[in-house]
Parts: C-alpha cells; structure tokens; sequence
C-alpha cells in the first residue's frame, strides 16, 4: 500500500537544512542536558557539525541519496566532537545506503535507510536498550515504525508513532542510570536527568516527520 509514497532527494535536502537550523535553535539546550551529565558540550558540537554540513551542501546536489548522505557522514565524523561524531556520521552514512544510485526512494526502502542508522549506531556505541543512550529513543522508534507498517497504517500515521515512540524512549531515559560513557561515571547520580544524545536523535526524527509531504 506504500508504492505510492516516493520521497525524492528534495525531501532529504529539506529534512537536513531543517535540522541543521534546529540543532542551530536548541544548542544551549543540549549543551545543559549534556551538562547534567556529561561533558557540557554535546549542542555546542553539534552545532559546529550541521554549520559545516549547510555550508557544503550546495557541492552535493548532484549526488545520489546514497552519496548525499555519505557526504552529511563524513562532515559530521570530522567536524563532532565526542561520542556525538562518530555515533551520528555512522548513522547518515549507513542511512543513505538503501538510496545508492537512486534519487528517490520508496517508504519501504526510507523503514530500510532507517533501520541501517540505527543499527549502525548500536553496533558503534555497542550500546542496547536500557543503558541511558540514543538508542533508547532509537530503537523504540524503529519497531514502531515497523509495527506500523505491518499494521498497514497510513504512511503519515506510521511517521507519526515512529516518533511517539521515539518522544516516549527519550522522556524514559530519565529514570534510568547511565551504562555509556562518561554519565556511567555518576551512577545513581546520572538518574533524573534527560540523555541528550536521545533528546538530539529525537529532533532529528521529528524533522522527518515535519518535513514529511504525505
């Protein structure tokens, strides 16, 4: 029932100019998310890498999707500090994996690009539900979308409780105690307090759903 959800190279270009100017809008806010429990620089960072991202941009208009999102990848794995580089330039490069030689995608090939982000990221964090990461909204995230799917919900509504679940994995790392990184360092201490690494991931997944033109 999704064959006619194409998503073209316009939507992605649009969903990334869209994040950069977000992360751009919440910096301070992950930064003091980041600061609770980390190294206080997590927006900072991220902002440095989706500045770099907007500004190169115009040299990637001829890539393929596949291509496109290497190059988001690539900037990000150079210009992010800390765990934030590697973890979130793993998940646009294996993202744009499904979209090689293409430039447009189906919705069942967009639960793909998905599906290899997250998986990237787990396997690059080695990090699994539960231990107060991203992948806590991750994860979440992608089973709903492909509960969703298998429900044959509209392509809109599976978006939608993509990023619920999404919201909800985040907003549960509160009550957790960190496993990663330096927050592991607090013990008791890191509970009470958003991930912003899960509170970053689900920004940018709500932008997907923003920018979304079903």
């Amino acid at each position: 029932m999704y064959t006619d959800c194409i998503l073209g190279k316009d939507y992605f270009y649009q969903v990334i100019e869209k994040i950069a100017g977000l992360i751009e809008e919440k910096r301070d806010y992950l930064t003091e998310l980041d600061a609770a429990i980390g190294d206080a620089d997590h927006g900072f960072n991220l902002s440095i890498g989706f500045r770099e991202v907007l500004k190169k941009m115009p040299e990637w208009k001829d890539k393929d999707i596949k291509g496109f999102f290497r190059s988001v990848g690539m900037t990000l794995l150079g210009k992010v500090g800390g765990a934030a580089g590697p973890l979130y330039g793993s998940f646009f490069m294996k993202f744009g994996e499904p979209g090689s030689g293409k430039d447009e995608v189906t919705f069942q090939e967009l639960f793909e690009m998905f599906k290899q982000g997250v998986e990237a990221v787990e396997q690059r964090g080695k990090a699994i539900l539960g231990e107060k990461t991203m992948v806590d909204a991750l994860r979440p995230a992608l089973n709903a979308f492909e509960k969703a799917m298998k429900e044959n919900l509209e392509a809109k509504q599976v978006m939608e409780a993509f990023v619920d679940a999404a919201r909800q994995g985040a907003e549960a790392t509160i009550d957790m105690i960190a496993k990663k990184g330096r927050a592991m360092r607090l013990g008791e201490r890191s509970r009470g307090h958003l991930d912003p690494g899960a509170a970053s991931s689900t920004m940018i997944l709500e932008v997907f759903l923003d920018c979304f033109p079903f």
